[in-house]
């Protein structure tokens, strides 16, 4: 894994804001053997322009709320709310709207760098829970 532990904690904390927010096809890739300018992607789809925008802006709230805070120092496509783009230099967060992930699909560009592993933490607490069933 070549990416630092502050990228680490920015893409995991950003992964988990989008998942809070219901967005699909949660993705961290580990871009830095590929790119000087970044450590890893995060991507994150949703099905229309509203949840791409409250994804967005879920995600800049919580990496507002870590203790070292983190603001994005650019951010693109916010008036289209297509496909959005944030820039905190240690990641860069893509939320595309579904099409776009389909038709872009950067994980299929990057496809050979390693992923940096994410489970959604409700779906870990729904299973603790004893939620799971077995059928015969």
């Amino acid at each position: 894994m070549t990416v630092s532990e502050r990228a680490h904690e920015l893409a995991i904390a950003a992964a988990q804001a989008a998942a809070d927010k219901k967005a699909q096809d949660i993705v961290i890739i580990d871009v830095g053997d590929q790119l000087a300018i970044t450590d890893a992607f995060l991507l994150a789809a949703a099905p229309n322009e509203r949840q791409v925008l409250a994804i967005v802006d879920a995600i800049e709230e919580r990496l507002l709320d870590l203790p070292e805070k983190a603001k994005p120092v650019r951010r693109e496509g916010e008036r289209g709310g297509r496909w959005v783009l944030l820039d905190y230099v240690d990641i860069v967060v893509h939320v595309q709207h579904t099409e776009e992930r389909e038709f872009y699909a950067l994980d299929r560009l990057w496809k050979d760098c390693p992923t940096i592993p994410f489970v959604d933490r409700d779906l870990v607490d729904a299973e603790a829970g004893g939620s799971t069933s077995t059928v015969e």
